[in-house]
């Protein structure tokens, strides 16, 4: 009786952040407002490293390819989000909620083993100058990151065929902005593996880079120049900043026990990990960026020059 009375979920409906009407044209406005700016600041980080040689060097490389990811998981979720603001209906098929999903979760893996792949970077800049070179060739660094994305992509793709074969039975409210695999898996019947993929990857990269900036800071503290080791700071402060951010809000969101009464404090560690992180990263890595800056501004030279 009981596998007769089950009504089979197809169609789920994302409640949003907030579900006061007086409230939805002013987020709506919030948030395009920041999309646009992290996508004018991620794209145009990119086509400056790609249009300046002297940015052609393997650490410009690995940020172009981060904003490239950061792009991706903000385009994966605020264009839903907007639309879902100025319109009543709220439903998603469930193979609109596995594609969404699919492209979120593929970019945020591929973020975390790119920030891993960066510490790298440093480690061996610092570390091991004079081999730096050879080592972080761009070929290598090429391959670098197409294996960040190919396990991204495979990390996605394992999680989103399991959901095709999970029944939802239970509700189809989905208490979020976008679908989140956290809350597709509660009215499912597995939390286990999700928790379980989660810890490995987020735990396997998080202590690779502190290994790597573990032997950055001895490195760094062995120097005998003040100014040395104020530039070798320098060079690592906006990635560990970034790493920062991104990890901290992940492992509140995956790692940590769940509760009932955290729902909208998740749902905020969401935001921020989705729409807040994609935006200020092209701002910590080129405000204080000296190469960056000059590379910007010979840009803009040789366009008022003509």
């Amino acid at each position: 009786m009981a596998e007769e009375n089950k009504t089979l979920v197809t169609q789920f409906v994302l409640t949003g952040l907030t579900d006061r009407p007086g409230l939805q044209v002013l987020l709506f406005l919030v948030f395009l407002v920041i999309y646009l700016i992290t996508l004018v600041g991620n794209l145009g980080l990119m086509a400056l490293i790609w249009k300046d040689p002297h940015l052609h060097t393997p650490m410009y490389l690995f940020l172009g390819s981060l904003a490239f990811a950061d792009a991706c998981t903000s385009s994966s979720v605020t264009p839903k989000m907007l639309i879902n603001f100025l319109s009543k209906n709220h439903m998603l098929s469930l193979a609109e909620c596995a594609t969404q999903f699919y492209f979120f979760g593929s970019n945020a893996t591929t973020e975390c083993f790119l920030l891993v792949v960066m510490a790298y970077d440093r480690y061996v800049a610092i570390c091991n100058p004079s081999l730096y070179p050879v080592v972080m060739s761009n070929s290598f660094c090429t391959q670098f990151i197409g294996i960040s994305y190919f396990i991204g992509f495979l990390h996605s793709a394992i999680h989103v065929g399991l959901l095709f074969r999970l029944t939802f039975c239970r509700s189809n409210i989905i208490h979020y902005f976008y679908c989140e695999i956290l809350q597709l898996f509660k009215i499912s019947f597995n939390m286990l593996l999700v928790f379980v993929f989660s810890v490995f990857i987020q735990s396997f990269t998080f202590m690779t880079i502190i290994v790597s900036y573990s032997y950055v800071l001895l490195a760094i503290l062995k120097k005998k120049s003040e100014k040395g080791r104020r530039k070798a700071f320098s060079t690592c402060s906006a990635h560990l900043l970034s790493v920062s951010l991104f990890y901290g809000t992940l492992f509140f969101m995956y790692v940590r026990p769940g509760s009932e009464s955290a729902a909208d404090q998740d749902k905020m560690y969401s935001l921020f990990y989705t729409i807040i992180i994609p935006l200020v990263n092209p701002f910590i890595y080129s405000l204080r960026n000296k190469e960056v800056i000059g590379a910007l501004k010979r840009i803009i030279n040789k366009q008022t020059m003509r």
